[in-house]
């Protein structure tokens, strides 16, 4: 369910002192609940889905699409690898958020094995845990957080932050917009919810 952000800024996350000059997009509850010690088993369950490969057929046909656009018009989506062209945040001389990190939190996650992931963790901490994408149209990040609602429950909750490049990078969000929350994010959010109650004991 999509929250209104003012939720997901009312706690001081960690995020928000790395990255003021994000903005926050979006906000979205996700049908994740557990204990404190879940959250481990949280971010499991968030890293194995993959909507490109595995979501509805109209999702998959928008990934589709994006990829082919951005093969097309040379959009830099092929994730962290030595190959990969290091684009500075807009703005800014860091090509990544990792360059901003207190001492607290570097070397909290482990950079994926596949260099093709597109998203690259950044840091973690008991309740909170920060990714990051970078190519020719956007800066994003993804947060993913444990919500402690008191009496030892929890739920998982998601923010996107972005920055976009260039004269195209606002329109491009604008265009995508109705497709993100009308498609992409509810299929998303079903197959979160799937992967959770289907989780190993």
């Amino acid at each position: 369910m999509k929250l209104p952000n003012a939720t997901h800024e009312a706690h001081r996350w960690r995020i928000t002192g790395i990255a003021p000059d994000f903005k926050l997009l979006d906000t979205w509850k996700l049908p994740v609940e557990g204990t404190r010690s879940d959250f481990d088993t949280f971010l499991d369950t968030m890293a194995v889905l993959d909507l490109a490969r595995t979501g509805p057929r109209a999702v998959r046909a928008l990934f589709s699409l994006r990829a082919r656009l951005g093969q097309w018009f040379g959009w830099n989506d092929g994730g962290w690898g030595e190959g990969t062209i290091k684009l500075a945040i807009p703005g800014c001389t860091e090509t990544t958020l990792s360059a901003r990190l207190p001492k607290d939190l570097q070397n909290t996650v482990s950079a994926p094995d596949n260099s093709a992931v597109k998203f690259r963790p950044l840091y973690r901490t008991d309740d909170e845990w920060a990714a990051e994408l970078s190519n020719r149209i956007v800066h994003v990040i993804k947060h993913l957080v444990w919500i402690d609602e008191g009496r030892g429950h929890y739920r998982g909750q998601m923010g996107i932050y972005v920055k976009t490049r260039g004269w195209f990078g606002p329109l491009y969000l604008a265009l995508i917009q109705p497709f993100r929350h009308a498609i992409v994010y509810p299929a998303g959010i079903r197959q979160i919810k799937r992967a959770w109650e289907t989780r190993p004991a």
